[in-house]
C-alpha cells in the first residue's frame, strides 16, 4: 500500500481461507451428499400417487440436479413461484395445501434467516424445498396446460356395462373418446428447463388458458355462491382439456353441446342452430369429436345388440311385430332374409343375425343420417318422432344426436354453391316439397299410388365438416351468448369430486 511517498507493507498480504476455518458452523453447512440422502427420504415418505409426484421421484432419482438450492442458497426464483402460484390459485378458487405453499414459506424463511433446529437440519430444508418447489411447479404447469383432471379416466368409469355373479364390475361403458394432448417425458424435462431460465415467470402466467369461455368463467368466480362456484370450476376445468382437434378461423364446424340439447352449425358468415335430442340417463350419447364424411338418405337402420336383447328378442316368431316395425332379419354371413316366424330368441340373441328396419317414412332414423367415424356407432341424424324436440329434457336416445332440422342441417353441410336439382332431389327423398320447376314437374309425372322414389342414396360432405359432441353446464354459444344448463348426466358430480383435492 503506498501514499503521500510512504511505502508501508500490509500485514494481511499472505491471508488464505485457513484464516476463517473457526468462522465456519457446521449447522449452516450445505452437504450436497446429505440433501440427496435427505431428497431419497422425502421421496419414499410421499410415495408416487399422483402424476406430479410420480415425476417428481423419476426425476431425482435419474440423477437430476438440485433446481432451486445452490451453494449461494435459494433465490429470487422460489420467491417469484410462491408469489404467483398465491395469486393464481386465489384467481381460480383453488386450495394453496396441494402445493405445499405454507410449507414452502415456512423453509424460505429458514433458509435466509439461519433457524435452523434439530428437527430442521440445513439440508433437509434444502432438500425439502427442492422438492417441494419443483413439484408445486410441475403440478401447477401441467394441471393449467392439460387439466388437474383426467376425463379419460373419470368419465370412462362410471356407466358398469358387464358384472360377474357376485356384482362387481367387469367392463364400463365408454362415454369420453375425444383425443386430448397429454404430457410425455419430453414435456417434463422442456418445463423444468425454464426453472433455470429467465422465462420462469413468464411461463407461469402463459400457461393458463386464455379463451374467451375461460376467462368469463373466471370473471364470475369472485361473486358466486358456492354451489355456482362449484360449477365454475368445473366448466374451467373443461377448458383446460387441450384437444387434438378444435375448429379452425374460417373453418365450418357443428358442435353438439349435450346438457343444452343444442345444436350449432358455424360458418365464417352464418350459424344455423337448432334442437337436438340426445341420449337418455341409461344409454348416454358419447363425448367425441370427428369429421362428417357424408350423408345417407332414406337409410335403413341397424339395430344394435343392445337393443335387440332389451327390446327386439322375446319377440321372436311375432312376424307381425316384425311386419308393424317394417324389421327384417339377415343371416350376418351370408345376407340371406329369414322368415321371423322361424327365427327363435337364442337365434336373435347369437349375434348370428341382424335386425335391420327398411329405410323410408317411419324408420326410426328418419329419413336422412350425417355419418363420422367412431367408435361407438353413433351419429347425427333425422327422427321419425319429432314429439320430443318440444320437451326441456330431450334425453330420449340410445345414444345417438337427432336434429330438428337435417334438411337445413344438410343445406349448411353442402354449402352455398350446392346444386338447386341436388337439394331437390334431397328434398323429394325425404318426402318434402320441391322448390325447382323441375323438381314439381317430376313429382307431377308419379303414379300417386306409388311410393316416392329414392332419388339419391349418399352424398359426400367435401371438405369434410367437424363435429363436436361436447359438455358444458356453462356454455358460451357461438353467437356470444352465455348460458346454464342442468347437469343432465351427472358429470359435474364426477368432474367436481375428482377435482376436490384442489378446490
Amino acid at each position: 500500500m503506498t501514499g503521500c511517498q510512504e511505502i508501508t507493507t500490509y500485514h494481511k498480504r499472505e491471508l488464505s481461507l485457513d484464516a476463517f476455518v473457526d468462522l465456519k458452523i457446521d449447522a449452516y453447512a450445505l452437504d450436497f451428499s446429505l440433501i440427496r440422502a435427505n431428497l431419497e427420504h422425502i421421496l419414499r415418505q410421499e410415495g408416487e400417487g399422483s402424476w406430479a409426484q410420480r415425476r417428481v421421484a423419476g426425476y431425482y432419482r435419474g440423477g437430476g440436479c438440485l433446481l432451486w438450492v445452490t451453494y449461494g442458497g435459494v433465490d429470487e426464483r422460489a420467491d417469484t413461484l410462491v408469489d404467483i402460484l398465491r395469486e393464481r390459485l386465489t384467481a381460480i378458487g383453488f386450495n394453496q395445501s396441494p402445493f405445499r405453499i405454507d410449507q414452502v414459506t415456512a423453509d424460505l424463511e429458514r433458509m435466509r434467516s439461519l433457524t435452523f433446529d434439530d428437527a430442521n437440519p440445513i439440508n433437509l430444508v434444502a432438500a425439502r424445498l427442492d422438492f417441494h418447489l419443483t413439484a408445486a411447479y410441475l403440478r401447477y404447469v401441467t394441471g393449467q396446460r392439460f387439466g388437474f383432471v383426467n376425463p379419460t379416466f373419470v368419465l370412462n368409469r362410471r356407466d358398469a356395462r358387464d358384472r360377474d355373479t357376485a356384482g362387481a364390475v367387469i367392463s364400463y361403458r365408454q362415454l369420453f373418446d375425444v383425443a386430448m394432448d397429454h404430457p410425455d417425458d419430453a414435456y417434463v424435462r422442456r418445463v423444468l428447463r425454464r426453472i433455470t431460465h429467465d422465462s420462469l415467470a413468464i411461463y407461469l402466467r402463459q400457461v393458463e388458458p386464455s379463451t374467451p369461455l375461460y376467462t368469463k368463467l373466471q370473471q364470475l368466480l369472485p361473486a358466486a355462491d358456492a354451489s355456482r362456484r362449484r360449477r365454475l370450476q368445473v366448466n374451467m376445468e373443461r377448458c383446460r382439456w387441450r384437444e387434438h382437434q378444435s375448429p379452425e378461423p374460417g373453418q365450418k364446424y357443428i358442435v353438439v353441446n349435450v346438457p343444452a340439447f343444442h345444436l350449432w352449425a358455424v360458418s365464417p358468415d352464418s350459424i344455423v342452430d337448432m334442437r337436438v335430442a340426445c341420449g337418455a340417463l341409461k344409454t348416454k350419447t358419447p363425448l367425441l369429436s370427428s369429421r362428417i364424411t357424408h350423408m345417407e338418405i332414406n337409410p335403413e337402420w341397424v339395430i344394435p345388440m343392445s337393443i335387440v336383447r332389451d327390446d327386439v328378442a322375446r319377440h321372436a316368431g311375432d312376424s307381425g311385430y316384425f311386419a308393424r316395425h317394417r324389421y327384417y332379419i339377415a343371416d350376418r354371413n351370408t345376407g340371406k332374409h329369414l322368415s321371423p316366424r322361424a327365427v327363435t330368441r337364442s337365434m336373435l340373441l347369437s349375434g348370428n343375425y341382424r335386425v335391420v328396419q327398411q329405410g323410408g317414412a317411419g324408420n326410426s332414423l328418419g329419413r336422412i343420417i350425417f355419418r363420422f367415424p367412431n367408435k361407438f356407432s353413433v351419429f347425427l341424424h333425422d327422427t321419425s318422432s319429432p314429439g320430443a324436440f318440444g320437451r326441456d329434457n330431450r334425453g330420449v336416445s340410445h345414444g345417438c344426436v337427432r336434429a330438428q332440422r337435417p334438411f337445413d342441417l344438410a343445406v349448411f353441410l353442402l354449402g352455398d354453391d350446392a346444386d338447386e336439382w341436388l337439394l331437390d332431389k334431397l328434398r323429394i327423398s325425404m318426402g318434402m316439397r320441391p322448390k325447382t320447376d323441375r323438381g314439381r314437374g317430376f313429382l307431377d309425372e308419379l303414379d300417386p299410388a306409388e311410393p316416392t322414389p329414392t332419388l339419391v342414396r349418399s352424398v359426400p360432405v367435401s371438405p369434410r365438416v367437424p363435429i363436436f359432441i361436447t359438455y358444458y353446464t356453462i356454455f358460451l354459444a357461438p353467437d356470444g351468448a352465455l348460458q346454464d344448463y342442468p347437469d343432465v348426466y351427472g358429470y359435474d358430480d364426477a368432474i367436481g369430486e375428482a377435482l376436490n383435492t384442489y378446490i
